[in-house]
């Protein structure tokens, strides 16, 4: 029996397990898929022997993201671009380390709504935290033509810039409203506007119609970014699908097959909410 798992501390809120299990089920493939708690003080010794003990590989979820491309033999481009790792594969007793957020991301996307075209124009990303770095790096690669990013301490998105070259143009927190009306896609990377946290304060009063607005918050599912796109007529997608998307490389490396993101698992998901 193949298994693997999914790395965190605490992990117990992890919805990981719902999409592996829904997708060996749905395969008919014998793997098994937990939740496993690794303090950091566990971390690398804990990595260590679920590879000795024959694991394929696990998923890593917050804090250990940075210590887990730390601790890999080999690390995928998109991992050191982005610095750190949220999938790792054991193989011939060595550690391959890869970030798959900025594909879930994008794939997700691509999937809620297909007519999105990333070159029509500017992207605008709030946020210079880690999801940010896995969804400017997804949209540079896909090709988006400019950048513009904005956090609230300018600072940490001026150092973030740095990573990826000219097209990321850092602007002030309080410019992003009125940025926003000459740009394609919007993208919220914060946790601001999620369930306990504090709300996200941005006006859409400056939006056109014609632009994307996706938020990588899920719950809850219709963020009040998302809302008020919507009701200017925009495009939106949320956040589930990049969790769902960004564990379909993972699965397919341990256990052969590559999934497919349906609405039965979105469904499975929303329900553990």
């Amino acid at each position: 029996m193949i298994k693997a798992g999914v790395i965190g501390w605490p992990i117990s809120q992890s919805k990981s397990p719902i999409i592996h299990g829904y997708w060996l089920n749905k395969y008919g493939i014998k793997g098994s898929y937990e939740k496993i708690a690794f303090s950091v003080d566990e971390f690398d010794d804990g990595v260590k022997k679920l590879r000795d003990d024959g694991y394929a590989g696990v998923n890593v979820t917050a804090p250990h993201k940075e210590a887990a491309l730390s601790l890999a033999d080999h690390s995928s481009d998109r991992a050191k671009m982005i610095g750190a790792a949220n999938t790792l594969v054991f193989k011939d007793g060595e550690i391959h380390a890869d970030n798959t957020d900025g594909e879930g991301f994008l794939n997700n996307v691509i999937q809620r709504a297909p007519d999105w075209n990333v070159g029509a124009g500017p992207a605008l990303v709030l946020g210079a935290g880690g999801a940010a770095r896995a969804v400017i790096s997804a949209l540079i690669d896909a090709g988006v033509p400019e950048l513009i990013l904005v956090n609230r301490t300018r600072a940490r998105a001026e150092n973030l810039a740095t990573h990826f070259g000219r097209r990321v143009v850092v602007a002030n927190w309080v410019d992003a409203v009125p940025a926003s009306g000459a740009v394609s896609t919007i993208v919220n990377t914060t946790s601001l506007g999620m369930l306990g946290c504090d709300p996200l304060e941005f006006s859409c009063e400056n939006l056109n119609p014609s632009i994307l607005v996706t938020d990588i918050v899920y719950n809850p599912l219709e963020t009040d970014l998302l809302k008020n796109a919507a009701q200017k007529g925009c495009a939106t997608v949320d956040g589930l699908g990049m969790l769902l998307h960004q564990a379909v490389p993972g699965f397919e490396q341990w256990f052969g097959t590559r999934p497919v993101v349906d609405e039965i698992l979105r469904e499975r998901v929303l329900e553990a909410l």
